[in-house]
């Protein structure tokens, strides 16, 4: 398979400042659609030999340069090999259309990503982990259902993306009635983005902030929309997905065999993050009726909000220590 080109930014353009306890590199890998991947390399300088490793993706609609980069940085920092990667279709990673998802072909992402590293020669291909942030949560959690080679997964600050699309934010959707309203309007929008030749943008991050905002709109606003998170190609920080860009989200549900994960799995919340009901509901499903309890674990973090745990919120509310001894544990 020929990989794509693609134009790769060599400076260091993170919203997080470079460590100097790890090598980093640009690389590029492909999934199984031919779509060729960007993502940033980091391996620990002092470490010898082959590592455990970590791929890491999210939140939903962020890049790689945010708070996925920081935590491969971290983990790496503490001797891991680590790989921040942009899903297809957004940031560097290529993809003709641009600014579409796909319940299949992200949860492929990470798949193509642990590829990579299983075949990297400073890793040790049985000792792989992942983790998802936000959307990418719950697609870390549809991995690990279907990727026997995952040993350990963590899940922070978790969306289940189609639940959301299905039945709306806190379930307010929930109905025949809502969800045939909202297939209508896509089917409608296809129309007229073909009439126009081009796919509108749903828009990201609402700005400027109203003064009535729900909290969890002003949560994502200080971090997406303010030098705190803010990168010019993320979509959250400026015109956000298409509008038709999460259509097949609505009936494909992504974690229906989670309770089958035999692989061990930390979901990890704030229990001030609007979104804690999706980290909350996802481990109560994985566990009832599961025969793979004992390595599943919950952790509620106290008063941290859903963009705390994107970038510790000035609070260090990531529990990097836990995540550390976690993934030590599970990829020893």
């Amino acid at each position: 398979m020929k990989p794509e080109e693609l134009k790769l930014t060599q400076e260091w353009d993170k919203t997080f400042p470079r460590s100097e306890k790890v090598d980093h590199s640009k690389v590029t890998f492909i999934n199984r659609y031919g779509i060729t991947l960007a993502a940033d390399l980091y391996i620990p300088k002092e470490a010898a030999g082959k590592l455990p490793t970590i791929a890491v993706s999210g939140p939903f609609g962020a890049v790689k340069e945010q708070c996925s980069g920081l935590y491969a940085q971290t983990m790496a920092e503490r001797g891991f090999v680590t790989l921040a990667f942009d899903p297809s279709f957004t940031g560097e990673t290529g993809g003709n259309v641009r600014y579409m998802a796909s319940p299949d072909i992200n949860t492929e992402d990470f798949m193509a990503a642990v590829d990579f590293l299983s075949l990297h020669q400073r890793v040790d291909p049985d000792r792989v982990g992942i983790i998802g942030i936000c959307g990418w949560g719950g697609m870390a959690l549809n991995t690990a259902a279907l990727d026997t080679r995952v040993k350990a997964t963590a899940v922070m600050t978790m969306y289940d993306m189609t639940r959301i699309n299905a039945k709306g934010y806190f379930d307010s959707e929930d109905s025949e009635e809502a969800r045939y309203a909202k297939k209508a309007a896509m089917c409608a929008q296809r129309l007229t983005d073909l009439k126009n030749g081009k796919y509108a943008l749903g828009g990201g991050v609402v700005d400027p902030l109203p003064e009535d905002a729900p909290y969890f709109v002003k949560d994502y606003y200080d971090y997406y929309k303010t030098e705190r998170g803010y990168h010019p190609r993320s979509l959250n920080s400026n015109g956000g997905w298409n509008v038709i860009g999460c259509e097949s989200f609505i009936n494909q549900p992504i974690l229906q065999y989670s309770d089958e994960i035999r692989s061990a799995v930390l979901i990890v919340h704030g229990d001030a993050a609007h979104s804690c009901y999706f980290g909350k509901d996802a481990y109560a499903n994985m566990v009832r009726d599961s025969k793979y309890t004992n390595n599943k674990e919950l952790l509620i973090i106290p008063g941290a909000s859903h963009t705390d745990l994107y970038d510790g919120g000035g609070k260090n509310a990531i529990p990097f220590d836990k995540l550390e001894k976690f993934f030590r544990s599970y990829l020893a």
